[in-house]
C-alpha cells in the first residue's frame, strides 16, 4: 500500500524550512494497513490518510523566517500550553493545562507537558537556546488527536500526539524522546531549514532523533556509554516484536515483526544506503546513517553526549552555513568544521572524523 497522494494527485517536494514531520515512518503504517486484523489495519489506513492530508496543508503553508536571532530579546521564558483535541480533527483543541498549572488527571497531558519542559531545559542549559526559535516562542501541543491515531508530528506550528491504536502502538507521549524529537523538528525549521526530502530530509530526521535521545539522556543523567540509544522505546505494545522505532547504536535492529513490514530497514552505513522514492526519498530509513555517526562520535568523545557531541551537532545546525539541501558529506564536513572551531583538532575532532569514516561518509574537505 502506498501513502495516499494529496487531493490533486500530485506529489510535491517539501519547501526548505517547512515540513509535516512525523516520527513513525509511512512504511511501518503501510505494513500494518495490510493486516488481516481490522483492529490493526483500519487505524493504520486512517493514520496514513490523515498524514497525507496534513502533509499537503503543511507544504502549502508559508515557510517561517530561518536563522532566528542568536540571543533572545528578553530573559529565558518557558511558555507551554497543552490542548485536548478530544479525538477530533480540529487543532489545537481545548486548553487543558497552561504553563505553570498543576498536573491534571490526564496522563497524556502531563507527560507531554513535562517532556516539553525537559526539552526546553536541555536547549537552554546546554546550548543557551530559548525555545525552538531562540526567542522564547510559546510551545503548543495537542494530545488525543483523532481516534486510534498512530503517530506524532510537528506541523510547522505545534506538536500533536495520537493515542495509538492500543493493539500495536501505545500512547505517543509514553517516551520522552518522542515529544523531544518533534520539538527538535521545530528547532531545525527555525535554523538550518533542512528540506524534508532525500539526504537533507534524512538529516532532518536524524537531528530530531539525536536531540530526542539527548533529552532522554539529559533527564536520566546518563553518559553515552550508559544510554540505550533507542528512539521510542515503549511505544509498541508487548504483542509486537520490537524494542523501539529506531536504534542509533545498531540501526536495523529496532524491530522485526511481519505486521510492521518485517525487519527494521535502517542502514548503518552508506554501503547499505536505500534508494527509494517512498517516504520523501527514505528520510526515516537513511537517517540511520547519520544517527549511527552521532552515536559513534558520542562514544568516541565520552562523557555526557549532550555536552560535547551534542554541542558540535548544535553548532552545525545553527551555523548559518548549511545548505537546506545538504548531503551527508556536506553535513559531515560542517560537523568537523564546528568541532575544530570549538575544540580544536584534538580528541573531539578525531572522534567525529572517525565516526563519519566508519559509516562510509568522507567528511574530510581534503578528501
Amino acid at each position: 500500500m502506498n501513502t495516499p497522494l494529496p487531493h490533486d494527485g500530485k506529489r510535491r517536494a517539501p519547501k526548505a524550512g517547512n515540513c509535516f514531520c512525523t516520527i513513525v515512518p509511512p512504511f511501518v503504517l503501510e505494513g500494518l494497513a495490510e493486516s488481516d486484523d481490522p483492529k490493526v489495519s483500519e487505524p493504520a489506513r486512517a493514520t496514513l490518510e490523515a498524514d497525507s492530508e496534513a502533509a499537503f496543508r503543511a507544504y502549502r503553508a508559508e515557510s517561517p523566517s530561518l536563522m532566528a536571532p542568536a540571543a533572545p530579546a528578553t530573559e529565558p521564558h518557558l511558555e507551554r500550553t497543552l490542548y485536548d483535541a478530544h479525538h477530533g480533527l480540529g487543532l489545537p483543541g481545548d486548553v487543558v493545562r497552561p504553563d505553570g498549572a498543576d498536573p491534571v488527571a490526564d496522563g497524556s497531558v502531563n507527560r507531554a507537558y513535562d517532556a516539553l519542559g525537559l526539552t526546553f531545559a536541555l536547549y537552554k542549559e546546554a546550548y543557551g537556546r530559548y525555545s525552538v526559535d531562540g526567542n522564547n516562542m510559546p510551545l503548543n501541543a495537542s494530545v488525543h488527536y483523532r481516534r486510534g491515531y498512530n503517530n506524532a508530528f510537528w506541523d510547522g506550528e505545534r506538536m500533536v500526539f495520537g493515542d495509538g491504536d492500543g493493539h500495536v502502538f501505545n500512547d505517543f507521549t509514553v517516551s520522552v524522546d518522542i515529544p523531544a524529537h518533534e520539538m527538535t523538528h521545530a528547532v531545525t525549521q527555525f535554523t538550518a531549514g533542512l528540506a524534508y526530502q532525500d539526504q537533507s530530509g534524512a538529516l532532518n530526521e536524524s537531528i530530531s532523533d539525536v536531540f530526542g535521545s539527548l533529552a532522554k539522556q539529559f533527564a536520566r543523567r546518563q553518559t553515552a556509554e550508559q544510554a540505550d540509544w533507542l528512539i521510542g522505546a515503549g511505544i509498541f505494545t508487548p504483542t509486537v516484536q520490537a524494542q523501539a522505532l529506531r536504534s542509533m547504536k545498531a540501526p536495523g535492529t529496532a524491530f522485526n515483526d511481519r505486521r510492521l513490514g518485517g525487519k527494521d530497514p535502517q542502514p548503518a552505513t552508506m554501503a547499505a544506503f536505500v534508494e527509494t522514492s517512498q517516504d520523501d526519498g527514505g528520510v526515516h530509513t537513511n537517517s540511520g546513517i547519520p544517527n549511527h555517526a552521532f552515536y559513534l562520535a558520542a562514544i568516541g568523545i565520552g562523557g555526557f553526549a549532550w555536552e560535547k557531541a551534542g554541542q558540535i551537532w548544535y553548532d552545525t545546525l545553527t551555523s548559518g552555513e548549511l545548505d537546506p539541501h545538504a548531503t551527508f558529506q556536506e553535513f559531515a564536513r560542517a560537523t568537523l568544521a564546528a568541532a575544530a572551531k570549538r575544540y580544536g583538532k584534538g580528541n573531539e575532532y578525531e572522534a567525529v572524523l572517525k565516526a563519519w569514516s566508519e559509516v562510509g561518509v568522507n567528511g574530510n574537505s581534503n578528501g
